[in-house]
């Protein structure tokens, strides 16, 4: 057992379910409650799982503010919903995949997830897989607009249609490129594997202190994909205008 910022002591757990669910699905997410249920934990259900299972549904924001475990039954996309909107609040996650790809999602549905969980709650005998986030700040004639934050990706574009758009892109303030492109997508380890690995960007392992930096379809063969410190800001500037 590795213990990494070992966890408060868990009283409620958030269940949550992508949209979607075969009777397979549900079956499995029926477990998985009624192990929490026999160990008398709270468990909130996210809309999704409490339609499923008939039971009072939670919003999703306070869900994720009172849960001290998560356990989603989906793919990678349910899991990235989850870090998404978990914030700043360290929550361990246990993902269980009833998608297709899986590459965030550690237990496979054929697996054995009674004992799985058991090895947990029972015997204490678990890793935490620490995953880093970005931090995105949108702003507009420079003011703030919003922030988000996200365990895979930023991904800036003109929208539903591809279109040639300029870029300049600085690196703690300092100049860093200009491009036309499609696109950019700046990721962390954890979404290499995504959006930006289509786009021609390299895999980088997860435990790695690092930011993928991919243009996407780039006008000119000058510029790549670029691996730079994760404590680096980079800020973009969309140079081109929006067009309708």
């Amino acid at each position: 057992m590795i213990d990494l910022d070992k966890p408060k002591k868990i009283e409620i757990v958030a269940v949550i379910a992508n949209k979607r669910l075969d009777r397979s699905g549900v079956a499995i997410l029926r477990k998985v409650v009624r192990f929490f249920e026999k160990r008398k934990f709270k468990i909130l259900y996210d809309k999704n799982a409490a339609r499923y299972l008939k039971r009072k549904t939670t919003p999703f924001n306070q869900l994720m503010s009172k849960a001290d475990f998560a356990v989603t039954c989906g793919g990678d996309g349910t899991v990235i919903k989850v870090a998404r909107h978990m914030g700043y609040k360290h929550v361990p996650v246990f993902a269980i995949n009833l998608g297709t790809l899986g590459f965030l999602t550690e237990i496979q549905k054929d697996h054995k997830l009674i004992e799985a969980l058991e090895r947990i709650f029972d015997k204490g005998n678990y890793i935490l897989d620490v995953r880093s986030m970005l931090r995105i700040t949108i702003y507009r004639k420079g003011k703030k607009v919003e922030t988000h934050l996200a365990i895979n990706d930023a991904v800036i574009n003109q929208g539903n249609f591809a279109r040639l758009i300029e870029l300049s892109a600085h690196m703690n303030q300092r100049k860093m490129t200009r491009f036309k492109a499609d696109g950019m997508i700046v990721s962390t380890p954890t979404g290499s594997t995504g959006h930006s690995l289509s786009a021609g960007g390299p895999i980088v392992h997860p435990k790695l202190d690092a930011l993928i930096f991919t243009p996407i379809c780039p006008a000119t063969l000058s510029i790549t994909p670029i691996v730079i410190p994760s404590n680096r800001m980079i800020t973009v500037t969309i140079e081109t205008k929006r067009r309708y």
